[in-house]
């Protein structure tokens, strides 16, 4: 296992680092985790095993959905505080990884409200309980970031909490965990991966930090992401280290609409973050051409990932990992009128606000429809 230092954080790289939870010495330790995968391959036993031999108890809490909503967050604050854990450990997918940093805050405040939550007032310290987490799929980056999307299914939109409480203290980057991954799920997690270094490379808070991971990120994904959607465990484990390294960068910087789209249409309709993220981004890449600053950046990104053009470049790349061109592919049509109004005037929120581009309702809803009929071309036209 390598360990790598980031303030206070640190990284611990290389297959089989989930054994050295051990070395943690917790007294409780409370374990998150979503679908059975992570236990019907062994890793929860793993992790057991480790954290029990030095004395440590052990709760599982299994079935994090999903989109966690808020209902999801409140039962696991519920067992927390009837468990009383020193350390929480997240096992799984970016859903209870995200979950977990909201329920450890609860816990430690129980004061805290959802209303509290969605204006900005989080406590910016954890007091007594360690976060660890362990992704088992290589695209949201939440194991290093101060982000944890929540559903709130009664306004139906997603929301991106923010606090340096939600920043785990030691992220477990083992590729072992990541070889369950479907092919699809492999291809949506990267392509979310893909967006967050894209974003963050377009985002004018941008710094030479950030920059540098993002233009790494983004060149190492296209290179690796076919291979390891089909299988190759060596292009896998680069992807799960190249989706950390966009994560860092975006955590420096925020995202744009992309991010601000997929927000409103997984609350609305519950699809996969990564997917929309995956459909809209070529899109939005076009759209965001109006803006000369964020086209050169474009072209930055492109030449440091030696392709001609990176709106192209990932078009193709979508097509080789079996991702739908258009939200035509994923929702009918009746589905798509009933809540455009809606989602048009949540994708204006969130990470859209940060976009290089401005983009008003009118503009939105065109964009939106262009997306779902397939459009491409005709982004320019906007």
């Amino acid at each position: 296992m390598q360990q790598i230092i980031l303030g206070g954080d640190s990284l611990w790289l290389g297959r089989g680092a989930v054994k050295e939870l051990g070395t943690l010495q917790a007294k409780r330790a409370f374990i998150v985790t979503g679908g059975s995968s992570m236990k019907r391959y062994g890793f929860l036993e793993q992790a057991e095993v480790a954290l029990r031999s030095t004395g440590c108890e052990v709760y599982l809490h299994e079935g994090v959905p999903a989109n966690p909503d808020t209902e999801a967050v409140l039962a696991g604050v519920r067992a927390m505080r009837e468990f009383q854990p020193d350390l929480v450990l997240a096992m799984g997918g970016g859903s209870p990884i995200d979950a977990a940093k909201v329920m450890t805050l609860f816990y430690e405040y129980p004061e805290l409200t959802f209303a509290a939550a969605r204006e900005g007032r989080l406590p910016q310290k954890r007091q007594r309980t360690r976060l660890v987490v362990a992704p088992s799929t290589s695209g949201t980056g939440s194991e290093v970031t101060w982000a944890a999307v929540v559903t709130f299914r009664e306004d139906e939109i997603k929301i991106g909490l923010k606090s340096n409480a939600f920043i785990p203290d030691i992220a477990i980057l083992d590729p072992e965990l990541t070889l369950t991954m479907p092919a699809a799920v492999a291809a949506e997690t990267g392509m979310d991966a893909v967006t967050h270094a894209v974003e963050s490379y377009l985002n004018k808070k941008r710094n030479p930090f950030s920059d540098c991971l993002a233009k790494e990120a983004v060149a190492g994904l296209l290179r690796h992401l076919g291979a390891s959607c089909g299988g190759d465990e060596e292009a896998r484990e680069e992807v799960h280290y190249l989706q950390c390294m966009a994560g860092l960068a975006f955590h420096n910087t925020g995202l744009g609409l992309s991010h601000g789209i997929a927000h409103a249409i997984g609350g609305r309709y519950g699809l996969g973050h990564g997917l929309i993220n995956a459909i809209a981004l070529p899109y939005v890449l076009r759209y965001n051409r109006r803006d000369d600053w964020a086209k050169g950046r474009e072209q930055e990104l492109a030449k440091a990932a030696q392709v001609p053009d990176l709106a192209e470049a990932l078009l193709k790349l979508r097509r080789a990992v079996a991702i739908p061109h258009s939200f035509a592919d994923v929702l009918s049509l009746r589905e798509w009128q009933d809540g455009l109004e809606s989602v048009t005037a949540k994708a204006l929120l969130g990470s859209t606000q940060v976009n290089p581009a401005e983009i008003d309702a009118e503009e939105m809803k065109n964009l939106l429809n262009m997306i779902y009929d397939g459009r491409l071309d005709d982004v320019a036209l906007i």
